[in-house]
This record gives C-alpha cells, structure tokens and sequence, in this order.
C-alpha cells in the first residue's frame, strides 16, 4: 500500500506477535475497511496528530485491529493485532 510506513521497532514487535502480523495484512485491512477510523482519546494514548484505529478483515479472514496516526499523507503504523471482544464491540457500535 502506497502512503504506509512501519518503524523497524513496530516492524519487530509485529514479527513477535503470536501469530506474527505481515505489512500486507495491514495492507489489506486498509483496502478492506467498511467502517470509519475511531480516535483514540485516553489520555495516555493521545498524540499529535492524533491516534487512529480501525478494525477490518485481511484477504484470508484474519480480524485486525490496526492503529495509525495520519501525517504528511502517510499511515505511521503504531501497532496492529486480534482484536479482543470488547474492541470488536466498540468498532461495531461507533465504527460501522
């Protein structure tokens, strides 16, 4: 995806993340989105610009939670994993 960029540092935790999460998955969650971009508002989590999330599928299914912040016309990726049940809840509320 043009306009994506992983740290080497969020690159190696993606790596170690069990199952470990591919920058083409986060690519396709990009491409497969179907709702809008959340902002995380806790206090310990706000940045400048501000931090951003969604949750979408990849091509195979696999159910991500990706977290971004919008900067020059590029997604910085801070994280992306399996969502849990209470995130699934929330993006389905405010999300979609």
């Amino acid at each position: 995806m043009k306009g994506l960029s992983i740290s080497h540092g969020v690159r190696t935790k993606l790596d170690h993340k069990t199952p470990p999460v591919t920058e083409k998955e986060i690519a396709q969650c990009f491409d497969n989105k179907c709702g809008v971009n959340l902002l995380d508002d806790r206090e310990d989590n706000q940045t400048d610009p501000p931090t951003l999330w969604f949750i979408a599928e990849t091509n195979r299914g696999r159910l991500l939670k990706i977290v971004y912040i919008f900067k020059n016309g590029t997604c910085h990726i801070k994280t992306a994993y399996d969502p849990n049940e209470l995130e699934i809840a929330l993006y389905d509320k405010y999300g979609k």
